[in-house]
């Protein structure tokens, strides 16, 4: 009886065997396996493979149709290594990579050997899943499946990826602190939104679309998507909510593909990639209330290769953008361009751009350039650097013109998949980027990332002093001498130039900003042809020289010193502009003497240089330079240093070329106070130089 029972046991444990040796075998698409009723079926599903591998196999494969054709092969045949494999390799090469796991390991299971690069594609797929440790094991199986010849040429990419997966191991354990929030819909649509941007006051969303009412209404007959349009998303102040996307139509869009690269400090210039040449970048911007047509940015940045990304400075003298021309340290390198005067003329062109070495680019591809709003923060996308996968997002400080070690933003901001086009608010606290959900609205979406910061530390007994702390506008009570506070350091100058006398906007005018105390040009841009709107953000903790120059007017002066902070800072200042006019008199704010001197400092040249200018655009032009001064000292004191101070003026106008008789100095001393001399700033605003329309 016991023998028997034992024949029995062994029977079973050998069926059992054999059945589960059975689901894994490879199972052909032929009539051996599939006889009778089934053969109809068959030649169905044999149909359906060709079909996807015409896409498959296409010379630029089309994996989301191939894929189609290839999930109703396999649910006739769910047991075939190859069709495993190819739709493993569809859904990897598509935006829902992780669902290329299970038929990976299918495909392994069925046949090991069915194609060399089996293990390396399900190592691949494991990462992106964040299943590191299996990635590795599959990274390093493969590495033993290759023969010498093809470890020596596949070694460093296969060490890479192993890399890449210790640097993801880490960052996972210890994610960044954020929120990260899709916009939901009206933004977001069933199709893929992507690359977003944003101006200064975050006011302004432009980002990537395939959508149904693209202009033009094509359809690229590569991906069977609509051409790329551009969209514009306008906050609504009252719901700070987004409201639905606009197509601006043409010319900012055209029949072919628009995808936006770039966004100007105002919202009111566009950089926009095209196609053309290979790949360039154009600049749009906003007049008289309309996109004007994209052109081309000069031959010192487009070349006949690709430039695909491109990020304007704060000062708008400056861009930073992504070529792939040859002399560069990797596939992609970024690029810098400035603004320089063209000669002795009043015109300026790019410069010849200069790579911006590498502290920044890698051997590997670089993208997605976008500089911060306080003109130093580099943030980029990198397949190098210290990376978790695909192209990650790191930032860069320039100090003292010297490129910091790049930083990885960290996870959950970067993913083993490509996270690239990636912009910031003015302070640092959001970001704006596009990723696929699986749970989201279309197969890529627009999200908003909220940085929360590192976590505040408990304050205990010993860390109290009444002495040492400060209340923040957050409530936050941070102990100054327990935690260092980094400055943001930015100000944000924004308001309307108008007309002195009528209070009309006076549409578009020529802006320049300079640094009085380095006495260089930091920022130069037009205010708004419709509103004559102007925005722009500068560094705090500077002393600053505004200047304003409209035709028929006089030119502007404003200094503007602003204090460090560690917090952005709004400040609204509206311009008003004086007709030039017999009489007429403005105060030159920007012209500076020593103590008790009548000798010119050095930060006065840039603001007698636009006087200049002025009397050159002007020939017929007199006028009369008046120094006047606070009621400190004697009468007759101040009377001659006044009366110095205007011809310092004066004589620097006549050694620079101008004609004497268009000139007159004066000293009135203290007897035309603009403000009280009882106050220190009153005394500030009455020591003073003035110039005044004789004659035009």
């Amino acid at each position: 009886m016991t023998w028997r029972i034992n024949i029995l046991f062994l029977s079973f444990i050998i069926f059992s065997c054999l059945t589960a040796l059975n689901a894994q075998v490879n199972v052909a698409f032929d009539e051996d396996n599939f006889p009778g009723e089934q053969k109809k079926l068959l030649k169905e599903a044999i149909k359906e493979i060709r079909e996807g591998d015409d896409n498959f196999f296409n010379d630029i494969p089309q994996y989301a149709f191939a894929i189609e054709h290839y999930l109703k092969a396999n649910g006739f045949n769910p047991n075939n290594a190859l069709l495993n494999y190819k739709i493993g390799v569809c859904y990897i090469k598509t935006v829902q990579k992780t669902k290329s796991i299970s038929f990976f390991e299918k495909a392994l299971s069925f046949d090991p050997q069915v194609k060399p690069d089996l293990l390396y594609l399900l190592g691949q797929a494991y990462h992106l899943n964040l299943e590191t440790d299996k990635a590795i094991q599959k990274f390093e199986e493969y590495r033993q499946s290759l023969t010498p010849n093809e470890l020596s040429q596949l070694n460093v990419q296969i060490d890479k990826k192993i890399s890449e997966c210790e640097v993801a191991k880490e960052m996972i354990g210890n994610p960044v602190r954020v929120f990260i929030d899709n916009l939901g819909s009206p933004v977001n649509s069933k199709y893929p939104d992507y690359s977003p941007y944003i101006n200064e006051d975050e006011t302004v969303l432009m980002f990537t679309s395939s959508r149904d009412n693209t202009t033009g209404g094509g359809i690229d007959p590569f991906d069977l998507m609509y051409f790329e349009d551009i969209y514009i998303s306008f906050r609504d102040k009252n719901t700070d909510t987004w409201e639905a996307p606009v197509n601006p139509g043409k010319p900012l869009n055209t029949d072919s593909h628009d995808a936006i690269v770039g966004i100007s400090p105002d919202g009111k210039h566009a950089l926009i990639y095209k196609g053309e040449n290979g790949g360039d970048i154009f600049e749009c911007f906003i007049k008289d209330g309309g996109w004007q047509y994209p052109r081309p940015l000069p031959k010192e940045i487009n070349t006949e290769y690709h430039e695909t990304s491109a990020s304007y400075a704060p000062d708008m003298q400056t861009i930073y953008f992504v070529s792939d021309k040859p002399g560069g340290y990797g596939g992609k390198d970024i690029y810098v361009s400035q603004m320089v005067r063209k000669g002795n003329s009043d015109k300026y062109e790019y410069s010849k751009a200069v790579n911006i070495g590498a502290s920044i680019n890698t051997p590997y591809d670089e993208e997605g350039v976008f500089m911060s709003s306080d003109g130093k923060s580099l943030y980029f996308s990198s397949k190098g650097h210290r990376n978790m996968g695909g192209y990650d997002i790191f930032r860069s400080e320039n100090v003292n013109g010297i490129w910091t070690e790049p930083v990885n933003l960290g996870y959950p901001v970067n993913t083993p998949d490509d996270d690239v086009f990636f912009s910031i608010s003015r302070n640092g606290r959001h970001a704006y980027y596009s990723s696929f959900d699986p749970n989201g609205i279309g197969q890529r979406d627009l999200f908003m990332i909220t940085f929360l910061g590192p976590e505040k530390p408990v304050i205990t007994k010993d860390d109290w002093d009444v002495q040492t702390f400060k209340l923040e506008p957050t409530n936050e009570i941070i102990l100054a001498g327990k935690k260092e506070i980094k400055a943001i350091q930015l100000a944000i100058i924004k308001g309307v130039i108008r007309d002195a006398v009528t209070l009309e906007p006076v549409g578009a005018v020529p802006v320049e900003i300079f640094d009085n105390e380095l006495g260089v040009k930091v920022a130069s841009f037009e205010s708004s042809s419709e509103t004559s709107e102007y925005l722009v953000s500068l560094p705090s903790g500077r002393n600053y020289g505004f200047a304003v120059k409209a035709k028929e007017y006089m030119f502007y002066s404003e200094n503007l010193i602003i204090p460090a902070s560690t917090s952005v800072q709004e400040i609204n200042r509206d311009i008003y502009l004086k007709k030039i006019e017999v009489g007429s008199k403005i105060i030159l704010k920007n012209i500076f003497f020593d103590f008790n001197k009548a000798t010119l400092r050095p930060e006065s040249k840039t603001e007698l240089d636009r006087l200049i200018k002025l009397l050159q655009d002007v020939p017929s032009l007199k006028i009369e330079i008046s120094g006047h001064t606070d009621n400190v000292g004697s009468a007759l004191y101040n009377q001659q240093l006044s009366e110095n101070r205007a011809k310092s003026v004066v004589d620097y106008l006549i050694i620079n070329g101008l004609d004497s008789n268009r000139l007159t100095y004066v000293g009135y001393g203290m007897t035309q106070p603009v403000a009280t001399n009882d106050t220190e700033d009153g005394r500030q605003m009455n020591r003073r130089t003035e110039f005044k329309v004789l004659s035009k």
